[in-house]
């Protein structure tokens, strides 16, 4: 069996304001740097033998005060990127009212795709292939990943059994850890959006 810490990145000035996406620039604010501190203690006694990130500014700073506590490399793993949301990269979230795209974006997941950008099934595909080959890769560890919201959100929809289409029923907040156990033809949720 191997356990997976889901982390999603801590907080930066986009959050609730906007779609960061893939902006290259986007890096933790003064609240996100106290919360990548805070995994440091959150996480002790947790063992945790191997570390993976989106390649994010914001996810790898979000990796490092806790790799370079427990003196581990953090990897970096394109298949946990965040959502290409093609046009919408960079919008602030007042500026999609009213479009029909982003309320179906929101309401229907599983069919739906950022205009120039990603399908969300695609995504799901990506990152839940990618949890099956660290779990081969690393037989009976742990293995933490800090990645972003909706890309965790569609591991472990699938991991429940769950439409993409209901993930707005629940919610991955910054620096938040979820643990998901997997072996050999199975998998099962432990923990999700543990923040304290």
């Amino acid at each position: 069996m191997t356990r997976f810490l889901l982390v999603r990145h801590a907080s930066h000035d986009w959050l609730g304001r906007g779609i960061a996406g893939r902006l290259g620039d986007v890096s933790l604010n003064a609240q996100g740097w106290l919360q990548a501190e805070a995994l440091v203690g959150r996480l002790e006694g947790r063992e945790i033998h191997a570390m993976y990130s989106s390649p994010q500014p914001r996810t790898m700073q979000t990796a490092a005060p806790l790799a370079g506590r427990r003196k581990l490399k953090v990897q970096v793993a394109p298949a946990f990127d965040e959502i290409d949301f093609g046009q919408w990269t960079g919008r602030e979230f007042a500026t999609l009212d009213g479009d029909p795209a982003w309320k179906h974006w929101n309401e229907h997941r599983g069919s739906a795709r950022a205009p120039g950008g990603e399908a969300f099934a695609d995504v799901q595909q990506r990152a839940v292939h990618a949890v099956e080959q660290l779990r081969t890769r690393h037989p009976d560890r742990t293995v933490l990943v800090v990645s972003h919201a909706d890309v965790i959100k569609a591991i472990l929809a699938t991991a429940l059994g769950m439409s993409l289409d209901l993930l707005e029923r629940f919610e991955i907040a910054p620096a938040s850890v979820s643990v998901l156990d997997a072996g050999e033809g199975w998998v099962q949720v432990k923990l999700v959006n543990e923040v304290d």
